[in-house]
């Protein structure tokens, strides 16, 4: 992808890096794939505001993604590329030989005219979906799902992929985008090829205004409120607050959150620090 760098002609548009879009083909949805998505402005079902910091923002309409890839031996043909303002990664339209439309995640390089198809016979080339047994070792997936047939779940953010390291007996080895090593049950479908829209992290806002079209309302540091407010709040001047942490006094650095004995900790071979899982 190609990121845009802008003119200083405002003071908005002099620290913008936006997004070029090259690989977009067209700006008009496929109206029979789009539902209605409703947000909450951060408030719950007695209209209490529970989650700050949000509200406001365009309207979106929810995409819906074809996560299963479930339509097996049937050829599709990438119609278009679009922006989904619901996910950082692009996603393509696709038309079946027999009609049907979905939208799946793009892959880099995915483009208009090209041929998918979801199976266990078929090549494992960019945009094509197969079990994880029938791809040689190194190739680089994405949207993998963690159990047969529940749909894709890992490596679906803007670009992002794991790599098939290994295979043994039921399990297949993913080397997952944070660096961890990972089993997965090897009849698992996955996609071929990385998440387009990989330059995503490099954009800069610009201005405060573009969160605000996002739903994103400014954030109160911590150590500018009061004690009453936050464990960082409160001293005399300009006073650091001391160790990072949350506002339900969450440490924020060290503080080892995940839930020991956890199910999944047995297909878990090394973390993503390069230290085994302790047992």
């Amino acid at each position: 992808m190609a990121l845009r760098k802008f003119k200083p002609v405002t003071a908005g548009t002099r620290w913008r890096i936006g997004n070029a879009y090259a690989e977009v083909t067209t700006n008009e949805p496929e109206q029979s794939l789009l539902e209605p998505k409703k947000r909450t402005g951060g408030r719950n079902s007695s209209g209490h505001l529970s989650m700050r910091y949000r509200g406001g923002g365009h309207k979106k309409k929810y995409r819906v993604i074809d996560f299963k890839r479930n339509k097996v031996d049937v050829e599709a043909t990438v119609k278009s590329i679009e922006y989904d303002p619901n996910r950082t990664s692009f996603i393509a339209l696709v038309e079946y030989a027999d009609g049907e439309k979905r939208y799946i995640i793009a892959a880099q390089g995915l483009q208009v005219g090209h041929k998918v198809m979801s199976g266990n016979d078929v090549a494992p080339e960019i945009g094509n979906a197969l079990q994880l047994k029938f791809m040689p070792l190194g190739t680089n997936v994405h949207n993998i799902e963690m159990q047969p047939g529940q749909g894709g779940k890992l490596a679906r953010s803007a670009g992002s992929s794991a790599q098939l390291t290994n295979k043994e007996d039921k399990y297949a080895i993913l080397k997952m985008p944070s660096g961890e090593l990972r089993k997965v049950l090897i009849n698992c479908y996955a996609t071929v090829g990385v998440v387009s829209n990989s330059d995503h992290s490099l954009q800069s806002m610009g201005k405060a205004g573009r969160n605000r079209w996002r739903g994103i309302k400014p954030r109160t540091r911590g150590v500018a409120m009061n004690p009453v407010d936050h464990p960082m709040g409160g001293g005399e001047g300009k006073a650091s607050g001391g160790q990072p942490r949350s506002r339900n006094g969450q440490y924020s650095r060290g503080l080892k959150t995940r839930t020991k004995g956890k199910g999944s900790d047995k297909l878990i071979i090394q973390r993503k620090h390069g230290n085994k899982l302790a047992k």
